[in-house]
């Protein structure tokens, strides 16, 4: 399978609408709503009590592939990632509270400043993370179920009694470490959940399949030379050598590569 090595990798994707709303802790920021449409039925709703003491959990496999597609907020695309329990971010955090409290967050729920939430741009839905005041040495945990802040260095933004737990109310923004302790609204104890990659499905565009290794092997070096950073070339062999494009955050995604590049009998695998 030859393909023309001018072949420019451009990724579109399904969710184009922006949403823009203003108002986070005393100062402006921005974030949006991505609403989703469940075919699951209610009972994929998690209704227990979670570690934060938190009810009406929205856990379904639904909701975090649609809040793992990437998504356009003031020109600028986000691309929701994986993530390992471990994983730890530093920057600024700021809060949002009465102007949101009772709206809809980014998977549905009701936003309930008095509630430990928060929002990130990339983390997945419901993940558990610790968040370290680096200014005054206070720590809180909080759970992930919006996005945001779009505002360059903040990477959190706390519900308001997360944001009095770390004692950052008055001041608007602090300096913070964020570091993943869990998914699923679970903070991960035994040593497999340590273990865990939060993950909804890996994607991948198979581009060729070959009797042959070296068929195969000619092929991946060709995608490697085209190939945006963000992607990778691997070969699975089974029956045959298999060629895939691998690093799609979503079927929509992996779609949409297929699409913008001709790729037509391409096929799209789900692991």
């Amino acid at each position: 399978m030859l393909f023309d090595k001018s072949l420019k990798i451009t990724i579109f994707s399904t969710l184009c609408t922006t949403f823009i709303f203003t108002g986070c802790s005393t100062k402006t920021t921005s974030g949006y709503y991505i609403p989703f449409v469940s075919k699951e039925s209610s009972s994929s709703t998690n209704r227990n009590l979670n570690p934060l003491g938190e009810q009406e959990i929205r856990n379904s496999k639904a909701m975090h592939r649609a809040t793992m597609r990437p998504y356009k907020v003031h020109g600028k695309w986000y691309y929701p990632t994986l993530a390992k329990v471990g994983d730890s971010q530093k920057g600024i955090a700021s809060w949002y509270g009465p102007n949101f409290h009772a709206k809809k967050t980014s998977n549905g729920e009701v936003y309930d400043m008095h509630a430990m939430t928060a929002a990130h741009k990339t983390l997945p839905m419901n993940t558990m993370v610790k968040v370290d005041n680096l200014e005054n040495g206070k720590s809180t945990i909080v759970r992930i179920n919006d996005r945001g802040p779009f505002i360059t260095g903040r990477i959190i933004d706390l519900s308001n009694k997360a944001a009095h737990a770390i004692n950052m109310v008055g001041k608007g923004t602090v300096s913070v470490k964020i570091t993943v302790l869990g998914f699923n609204a679970k903070i991960a104890k035994t040593k497999e959940e340590k273990q865990q990659t939060a993950s909804v499905g890996r994607y991948y565009v198979q581009v060729g399949a070959f009797s042959k290794l070296e068929g195969a092997k000619i092929t991946k070096r060709k995608f490697e030379l085209i190939l945006e950073d963000r992607y990778s070339v691997i070969i699975k062999s089974t029956d045959l050598n298999r060629v895939w494009i691998s690093g799609f955050r979503s079927e929509e995604e992996a779609q949409d590569f297929k699409e913008a590049n001709g790729l037509s009998g391409a096929l799209i695998i789900a692991k």
